[in-house]
């Protein structure tokens, strides 16, 4: 009886319970990493600024910046940024947002419309294309603006090309109808948009799936002990967890 009692106790201890899985796959002959997130269970964050206010750029940065105690379990570049790394479309962390929503067209892909907006909240993660989503005005806790869609509606983009010669390490973000499950993918191979939306499409069935970036792709997965350096970024997402190695 004690046994069963002291078991459901560190059962019902929320933060012992996490979801987070991160693992390699290959489709249509090509390699890939995804890591799912289950935002019912993990604290996934948006990261930007320090509290100095200067731009991060780093996962080893993020983690610096974490109460004692908590590190970060999955990390990945979540949205396109300009020069100085302020973000280029719209974000918003825990409730203050730094940019506005962009809906015209610009250069680059970004402006490869559509474009999208991946929404967080305590408990929910959506990928909204920006027209949907400014039509909608859901309130986010925090956003990140990128583009193009992979994926609308269960649709490739209707401007990727089968036979395009464009190939990249890719990475990108979809997410499932109940808004509770975000598939954070990046190829570990250059790919097409339309192959690496195939991935979501086809492979994930992701209704909807977003573009973060196809030349400063990077993934910090310590579950497969992957921690990709590089050039400094912008907006960072990220789960945050407690320390298993630290006993209280």
């Amino acid at each position: 009886m004690i046994r069963t009692a002291l078991c459901l106790i560190f059962l019902s201890l929320p933060q012992w319970v996490q979801a987070l899985t991160c693992s390699d796959q290959t489709h249509e002959g090509r390699s890939l990493t995804i890591c799912t997130v289950d935002a019912t269970l993990d604290n996934l964050r948006l990261f930007l600024r320090g509290d100095d206010g200067a731009i991060l750029g780093q996962f080893r940065d993020i983690e610096r910046t974490l109460e004692e105690g908590k590190i970060l379990s999955f990390g990945m570049n979540a949205g396109m940024y300009h020069a100085d790394r302020s973000p280029v479309g719209h974000y918003v962390e825990d409730g203050t947002e730094e940019m506005r929503i962009l809906t015209g067209g610009s250069k680059g892909n970004f402006g490869l419309l559509p474009n999208g907006v991946l929404c967080l909240n305590d408990g929910s993660v959506r990928v909204y294309e920006t027209l949907d989503f400014q039509k909608q005005a859901p309130n986010c806790r925090d956003a990140t603006q990128s583009g193009p869609m992979l994926v609308i509606d269960g649709d490739l983009h209707p401007r990727f090309l089968p036979n395009s010669t464009s190939r990249f390490l890719r990475n990108g973000v979809g997410t499932t109808n109940d808004g509770k499950t975000a598939y954070f993918v990046i190829s570990n191979e250059a790919v097409t948009f339309h192959e690496f939306g195939r991935f979501f499409r086809d492979k994930l069935q992701t209704p909807n799936a977003l573009y973060f970036d196809g030349k400063i792709s990077r993934l910090h997965a310590p579950q497969l002990n992957r921690s990709d350096g590089g050039f400094w970024m912008g907006p960072i997402i990220g789960v945050v967890e407690s320390d298993s190695s630290v006993t209280e």
